[in-house]
């Protein structure tokens, strides 16, 4: 393997704005922003809009969709081709 060529992995804490959780785990993303951490380390930061903590598929606060609404809609306004 050539040295050099290979982004540097580092610990980076994840932070999810809509839950007001914070992950730390290993990433090669940068940052300009840091944190202090539980441990007293501190370490760069990245606010992320959705993660596990916030996603409904992982939380279980799933909406259903009414696609029969949407279908008869549809019909409405461009007319059933049969």
């Amino acid at each position: 393997m050539r040295s050099g060529i290979h982004p540097v992995s580092r610990p980076v804490v994840f932070r999810d704005r809509a839950a007001d959780t914070a992950f730390l785990t290993t990433s090669t993303a940068r940052s300009a922003r840091n944190i202090e951490w539980a441990d007293g380390n501190t370490y760069p930061l990245i606010d992320v809009e959705i993660s596990s903590a916030s996603h409904p598929f992982y939380t279980g606060n799933t909406r259903v969709v009414d696609t029969a609404g949407r279908v008869e809609r549809f019909e409405r306004r461009y007319g059933r081709q049969s």
